[in-house]
């Protein structure tokens, strides 16, 4: 993709998943990648699938290890990847977690720690990036919320709560930035095959998979495709697949009729494991 050539790009959640997808496919584009993650093994081997994919030798590539949540280290990495880059044209907070459980069985820290990494990790890298953005006067960010980033399904509470956060500041967030003509896309995926997908299905309650059924899980490389062909077109909102679509747009204009269906798949379950019912 022209866009991304030459183009000098942030992700953070880069060691795997949608981040990683991302960042390998801006180096195929001609881009330079800075990629962070708090696991810095991880982070390092990510690091060198992102170079093999480089397709000329003025690209620049490098890894910052440090925790969203943590503001300072924020900022520090904002240094580094200006520095190393010699600036950044794109940001992509795309770092998550994830705990899905029921309300009770959900510790007060977990719904503390989607806040601190989902939420405010996104507020920290972005506020670290603005006066970089702001002084050039051009840019994008990019912010990875979810499904669940306007709509919530049993088991997610602490989850869809950071992700709803996410979508507000950054609409707000959109008005502020067009003085300084700063792009923003938000993406939000439905499940895709990460590592932590992976996680979560070993402790979802057995209510949220059956709300899900069926639905089909998209690679990382697709959804990171969406995301970025959404930032190079400067689209606001990016929904990857056709289903993801169709659930936005009927959440907007018919939510009863969303409400109903998944309502309604919970009394299917219900019927079928009454001994479930906590």
């Amino acid at each position: 993709m022209d866009f991304y050539r030459g183009k000098k790009v942030y992700i953070t959640g880069g060691s795997s998943g949608i981040g990683l997808a991302a960042a390998k496919s801006v180096a195929q584009w001609g881009g330079s990648v800075y990629i962070s993650a708090r696991g810095e093994e991880r982070l390092a081997a990510a690091l060198e699938e992102v170079k093999s994919a480089a397709i000329g030798s003025d690209q620049r590539f490098g890894m910052v290890a440090h925790d969203v949540s943590d503001p300072a280290a924020c900022a520090a990495a904002a240094e580094q990847v200006v520095a190393g880059m010699g600036g950044v044209d794109v940001i992509i907070a795309n770092a998550g977690v994830a705990h899905p459980s029921r309300i009770l069985e959900t510790p007060v820290e977990v719904f503390e720690k989607m806040m601190r990494i989902n939420y405010f990790g996104t507020v920290h890298t972005t506020r670290a990036f603005l006066p970089h953005l702001y002084a050039q006067k051009r840019g994008h960010i990019g912010i990875v919320s979810s499904m669940l980033g306007f709509m919530g399904i049993y088991g997610y509470t602490a989850y869809a709560a950071s992700k709803f956060a996410q979508v507000g500041f950054a609409d707000a967030l959109r008005q502020e930035l067009i003085d300084y003509n700063v792009k923003l896309t938000i993406l939000y995926p439905p499940d895709t095959d990460t590592p932590q997908l992976v996680e979560e299905n070993k402790i979802k309650p057995p209510e949220t998979k059956a709300i899900s059924g069926e639905v089909k899980t998209l690679s990382p490389e697709e959804v990171a495709g969406c995301l970025l062909k959404g930032i190079a077109k400067g689209k606001l909102h990016v929904v990857p697949g056709a289903m993801g679509s169709f659930t936005r747009f009927m959440n907007r204009h018919a939510p009863w009729m969303v409400r109903m269906i998944i309502d309604g798949e919970l009394k299917k379950f219900r019927k079928k494991h009454p001994d479930t019912r906590p």
